[in-house]
């Protein structure tokens, strides 16, 4: 996926990942590329914001989230429960500098731009934040209403 960082945290660590993608269980799945169903635009800034940060889907949608950090500092939009999102900045504190990658986060440094393909499969609310050190607690988070 473009903007993806090199490695992969793994459920043993004590990371939250799961070698399955079992991060964000309960907000869906990995998507199939070849089967989204429409494209939104994220822009992450160094004002600790997501534009948007509300998202209506459909349950059932394949979502091509494109995002791009218009800051100047790193940031990353990582989908999951908020539980999942504390721990992972839990996990980032311990480890600064980390890589990791996923297949319900993108990890862009400024500037960049990369993508998220994720399908929504219940409906509920689904959270997303930036787990960089002191991101989630400056409030860069965001929610996905399904439907």
């Amino acid at each position: 996926m473009p903007g993806m960082m090199p490695g992969m945290m793994h459920g043993k660590d004590g990371g939250g990942h799961a070698d399955d993608g079992g991060h964000a269980q309960g907000a869906g799945k990995p998507g199939d590329p070849q089967k989204v169903s429409r494209a939104i635009n994220v822009v992450m800034n160094d004002d600790m914001q997501f534009t948007p940060a509300q998202v209506n889907v459909k349950r059932g949608e394949t979502i091509q989230f494109m995002v791009r950090n218009a800051g100047q500092i790193k940031h990353e939009m990582v989908i999951g429960s908020m539980a999942e999102l504390k721990q992972h900045v839990k996990t980032m504190g311990k480890m600064p500098g980390m890589e990791h990658a996923g297949p319900n986060m993108v990890t862009l440094e400024p500037g960049k731009a990369g993508d998220l393909v994720w399908e929504f499969t219940k409906a509920g609310t689904v959270d997303f934040a930036c787990v960089q050190p002191g991101h989630l607690e400056a409030g860069m988070m965001g929610k996905v209403s399904v439907k």
